[in-house]
């Protein structure tokens, strides 16, 4: 069986569909990685109580690149670990380790957000937050399955109304257009509703910020809905065919 790296590699023009990304972007992303997992395990070897020498010890079954690239397969594909195991020939424990290992390195060296990327520094969040002021932010969320909890209890705070699955929410407030990320929210649970979930993550950002949602959003003072033309809305005026004109148009406030 080809590794979805052997793939990428000899026909990089799959790379985007396989794991998300250019082989361009995928190449330099290893070059950073690599270099974050070098400071790690240096500072590990550091604070390390040795009892064998440095350089003995069981050899890591993956390479770096392997590695991202195992990482990035799960995030863009999301098959189960056992079937990441055999694309990789490694068993499910050492799939589910090297992504837990890899997806930290790639949060640090990619912050999944402005927000995030500034927040550890009080000034650049202040400007961040003045510069996003000037602009309308788009927010919605979206809902991902998950297998069913053993538990009930579990079962009840994943369970989506909505969907009539169990579900985790993810919260996405982006820049007009899609520019770029603002803040993302990952992982509640299925049952919280749009509007609630907004609202616990509500200070993350200006209390003046002002949004663009849709009809989920309703009842908050700072996020303008749409309005859409009902499914069977009265058309005017005739013309002289006989034929009507709808002058009700879809439009965002």
């Amino acid at each position: 069986m080809t590794s979805p790296l052997e793939r990428i590699e000899s026909h990089p023009q799959e790379s985007k569909r396989l794991i998300g990304i250019k082989y361009e972007d995928f190449t330099s992303l290893v070059i950073l990685a690599e270099k974050r997992h070098i400071e790690k395990q240096a500072l590990m070897q550091k604070n390390k109580i040795r009892l064998i020498a440095a350089g003995g010890g069981r050899k890591a079954e993956m390479t770096v690149k392997e590695g991202i690239c195992l990482c990035s397969v799960y995030l863009r594909q999301k098959p189960t670990f056992e079937i990441l195991g055999l694309l990789f020939n490694v068993a499910r424990s050492k799939a589910n380790n090297t992504f837990n290992y890899w997806v930290v390195i790639l949060r640090e060296i990619l912050p999944a957000s402005q927000v995030e990327e500034v927040k550890t520094d009080s000034k650049k969040y202040q400007e961040l937050c003045k510069i996003l002021s000037e602009h309308e932010l788009i927010v919605d969320s979206a809902e991902q399955a998950i297998e069913r909890p053993g538990d009930y209890q579990e079962q009840k705070k994943y369970y989506s109304g909505k969907k009539k699955i169990h579900t985790i929410k993810n919260q996405f407030i982006v820049l007009p257009g899609g520019r770029d990320i603002v803040d993302i929210c990952i992982g509640q649970l299925g049952k919280i509703s749009d509007i609630s979930l907004f609202r616990e993550h509500r200070s993350q950002l200006d209390e003046t910020q002002r949004f663009l949602g849709d009809k989920a959003y309703i009842g908050e003072a700072l996020i303008t809905t749409p309005h859409k033309k009902p499914k069977k809305s009265r058309t005017f005026p005739y013309s002289k065919r006989g034929k009507s004109t709808d002058i009700i148009s879809t439009y965002w406030c």
